[in-house]
């Protein structure tokens, strides 16, 4: 569990970075979740773009599901926007 402090420090790195995904029509597949992972495993942090074309229109249920599949932890829901947050084996961001 991420408290504050850790949080408000994942924020400030993710505000620099681009959302490398999009969750468009199809919503949550198998595949978007797969990968989504694998990037975490690699990047521990993740900002994804939720478009208006996503069936499922309550986005904190779609980042807690998203959380929920891939075993992260959801920073940030702001606007159409979601930050997940996973712990690698050997972690590139040390939290304070």
């Amino acid at each position: 569990m991420l408290n504050g402090k850790q949080k408000s420090y994942l924020r400030s790195l993710a505000q620099t970075e681009r959302a490398i995904f999009q969750i468009g029509k199809d919503g949550l597949s198998d595949t978007l979740i797969d990968t989504v992972g694998k990037a975490l495993k690699a990047r521990e942090l993740v900002k994804i773009s939720v478009l208006k074309t996503c069936p499922n229109d309550d986005l904190k249920e779609l980042a807690f599901d998203l959380a929920m599949h891939t075993k992260s932890e959801v920073v940030q829901i702001i606007g159409r926007t979601i930050i997940l947050y996973k712990k690698a084996k050997e972690p590139v961001i040390l939290l304070p």
